[in-house]
């Protein structure tokens, strides 16, 4: 019953979140803001939107070709498009249950290319920290080019004080400090859950390492990077493709990718949560909800609707291709 119950749960409650996401806000639109959200629909240049999901073709094959290098560390050599399909399937697996495109993708490797599943997987858990580490410097470069904004911000609506230097440093010390007093006691505790975030902290760990020794690691960083620029650029591109969102500032795009992508890892595949996000982000700049509301829909149902079709094609040629 556990067994059942977990992954059952894990499925269900991301998406019992998307659509809570979506009532609460559908439940507070005026029929203004409904009619402006159906204007902006009708304004929208999709041109863009297809340009960004070119973008975002690239980036995953860039992607797969990137996948190749640990492996080929281990003395494998698998066919790009065997890597580059199993990827693709892996974003589709996880639409629908968050976190199993890995494993999918993994399995289906090891069958086609006749590689360890273990290996596999720790070619996976390198790929999880370098993209951590890539993401977790976007939200600090956020923080910092934006910290006074979303500080007025909050302080427009209550939830602040005025920016102060001093407070932000008390603050970051306060959690380095609380980081190191909570390493010291994970390094020590046999609790169960303390165990398990050793062990992921671990695997982060040898991850890195092995991105580090590796033969071919700075085609491996240099790959890294290149994802993430056509991450930021297929966002980018988007915001040509309406009037009320094209004059927001570099540094505003910027903060609504970083936001964005944190909240596609919440619901499934971000539903509900991104568009909130994307429209929260670009009420700092003069947006209305409405539009910005309207706008991250667009960008998610784009995006989306690239990876299920990606995958679907990916799932029929990949045992074709194998087959022949």
């Amino acid at each position: 019953m556990k067994k059942f119950l977990i992954p059952f749960l894990k499925i269900v409650i991301p998406l019992a979140l998307g659509v809570l996401l979506i009532w609460l806000v559908y439940k507070d639109l005026t029929p203004e803001d409904i009619s402006d959200i159906k204007s902006a629909f009708k304004e929208m240049n999709y041109l863009y939107i297809f340009l960004s999901v070119f973008i975002g073709l690239i980036s995953h094959m860039s992607r797969a070709w990137r996948w190749r290098y640990p492996l080929k560390e281990m003395g494998y050599t698998p066919q790009f498009w065997n890597s580059y399909h199993t990827v693709m399937i892996g974003y589709f697996a996880n639409m629908g249950i968050p976190r199993s495109g890995e494993i999918m993708r993994c399995g289906l490797m090891a069958k086609y290319e006749n590689i360890p599943f273990n290996k596999l997987v720790g070619t996976v858990i390198a790929e999880r920290v370098a993209d951590l580490i890539i993401l977790g410097s976007c939200i600090f470069f956020v923080f910092i080019i934006q910290l006074e904004t979303l500080t007025n911000y909050a302080v427009e609506i209550g939830l602040a004080e005025k920016f102060s230097p001093l407070k932000l440093i008390t603050y970051l010390l306060v959690l380095a400090f609380l980081g190191i007093v909570g390493i010291l006691i994970l390094k020590r505790s046999r609790n169960k859950f303390a165990i398990k975030v050793r062990e992921f902290l671990l695997g982060i760990y040898e991850g890195l390492k092995t991105i580090l020794t590796m033969k071919d690691k700075w085609l491996y960083i240099a790959h890294t990077l290149f994802i993430w620029v056509l991450y930021l650029a297929m966002f980018y591109v988007t915001f040509f493709s309406l009037s009320s969102v094209e004059n927001v500032p570099f540094t505003g795009v910027v903060t609504a990718f970083v936001m964005g992508g944190i909240a596609v890892t919440v619901t499934n595949g971000g539903i509900g949560a991104y568009p909130l996000a994307i429209a929260g982000v670009l009420a700092l700049y003069g947006v209305t909800q409405s539009q910005g509301y309207a706008f991250g829909w667009v960008v998610w149902t784009g995006q989306t609707i690239m990876l299920v079709l990606a995958g679907l094609v990916s799932s029929i040629l990949l045992p074709r291709m194998n087959k022949i």
